[in-house]
């Protein structure tokens, strides 16, 4: 009987408040009324009131009245579409933006690129700073940037960390609502796609592509923190100066093996300790067995220089290219070559949105055209006595034709 009072009570407290806000309203409203009506007339001379007025041509405005929000889109996506969306889940909602090329030809299907923005920036800025969608205008591809809400992470930051309480995995559902939509609005190629990003978002890349294997065929992280090195924002802070944990990765299923991935880190990183870039190399290459190859130096004109390692797994494997580090010299945390200008970014290095397109189309060729190249290859050739396919210059096995070698130093590194 005391709850059913108390509920009575509350409505009628509430009904006298919204009445009182009504009767307000009102007063406030017939008081502008009465005001507008005493106010005194403009009068119209009558010479101006029966003068005809003459139809003259409308002359062009000297200059053309600034247009910001057509500029802004203009500025993010050249020669193409700067498109909205969003993605709802457990996790709550994400927004996201789609960048689509222009000139989409009937029957054709692009490749998808996901590329996840880091702490303190936005999809807009990333897509500023990286200049992805300028490469994606030329070489034609979508690029999906998903945003972390501010609600989510006061700072910005993909919960990538957060794996115990189960927040890191809520936002992989939900990036991947963003990506099975894209999908499915746009004329997407899904066995070409590819996810990138910087330093949370590159963490939060590393999550995807482990728990999603069978839909990437690359993955990139620039300057992130492998998987399993934190569980909470102390170990994840502890882990990003190289205080990582030794918590286990489960190995991926032999019938969908992780994708391989490139691994782009500055040696000055003062928020994201370099030990860390090699540490996701080498979580890859335990992985699938891989081994190190001899680590070169690279260096494009005045750029920043770079050494570039390759670990390759052995010929039983295919001896294709598992992982790829790129550690830069006097690279902080900024991605590498960057628009100059822009948070987070450092034009002085290699530009990153180029050599990540190099990798991400060699494994396209490696995953899809090469490999179909490959097998009809060994079906056409004549097979010996020993079960060995017979050439021109001898014996082989299936396995010396079918097999991957790894990639030559980047010629396209600007």
């Amino acid at each position: 009987m005391a709850k059913r009072t108390l509920a009575a009570s509350w409505a009628r407290a509430f009904s006298r408040g919204l009445k009182a806000l009504n009767r307000q309203a009102v007063r406030t409203g017939s008081r502008a009324l009465v005001r507008a009506l005493k106010a005194p007339k403009l009068k119209v001379p009558r010479k101006a009131a029966t003068r005809p007025i003459k139809a003259r041509a409308l002359k062009p405005a000297s200059r053309p009245l600034p247009r910001p929000p057509a500029k802004a889109a203009r500025s993010v996506a050249p020669r193409g579409d700067w498109l909205q969306g969003l993605a709802a889940g457990a996790g709550g909602s994400r927004g996201f933006h789609v960048y689509r090329p222009a000139g989409l030809l009937p029957g054709e299907r692009l490749p998808l690129l996901v590329m996840l923005h880091g702490c303190g920036q936005t999809a807009e800025a990333f897509a500023l700073s990286t200049r992805m969608n300028r490469l994606a205008a030329q070489q034609r591809f979508f690029v999906l940037y998903p945003e972390q809400s501010r609600q989510a992470n006061s700072q910005g930051c993909w919960n990538w960390f957060e794996t115990r309480s189960g927040r890191a995995w809520a936002e992989v559902d939900l990036i991947m609502n963003a990506v099975d939509q894209v999908c499915q609005r746009h004329p997407v190629d899904r066995s070409r796609l590819a996810v990138a990003g910087l330093s949370a978002g590159a963490s939060m890349a590393a999550l995807l592509a482990t728990r999603h294997a069978e839909r990437f065929k690359a993955v990139v992280m620039h300057s992130g923190v492998p998987p399993g090195a934190a569980f909470s924002t102390i170990t994840a802070l502890r882990a990003m100066r190289g205080r990582r944990l030794a918590a286990p990765v489960p190995h991926p299923a032999p019938a969908h093996p992780w994708p391989p991935l490139l691994v782009i880190q500055g040696r000055i990183d003062t928020v994201v300790d370099a030990s860390n870039g090699r540490a996701c190399a080498e979580l890859w290459a335990a992985a699938a067995g891989a081994h190190a190859t001899a680590p070169r130096s690279v260096q494009r004109g005045q750029r920043y220089p770079m050494s570039v390692c390759d670990y390759v797994g052995d010929r039983k494997s295919g001896a294709r290219t598992v992982a790829r580090l790129i550690e830069v010299e006097r690279l902080g945390h900024a991605w590498s070559g960057g628009a100059s200008g822009q948070a987070f970014s450092d034009s002085g290095g290699p530009d990153a949105s180029r050599l990540l397109l190099s990798f991400v189309v060699g494994q396209f060729k490696n995953a899809g055209t090469m490999s179909a190249i490959r097998t009809a290859a060994v079906a056409a050739l004549p097979v010996g006595a020993d079960g060995r396919a017979r050439t021109g210059s001898g014996l082989c096995s299936a396995s010396d034709v079918l097999s991957d070698k790894p990639h030559p130093e980047m010629s396209d590194v600007s």
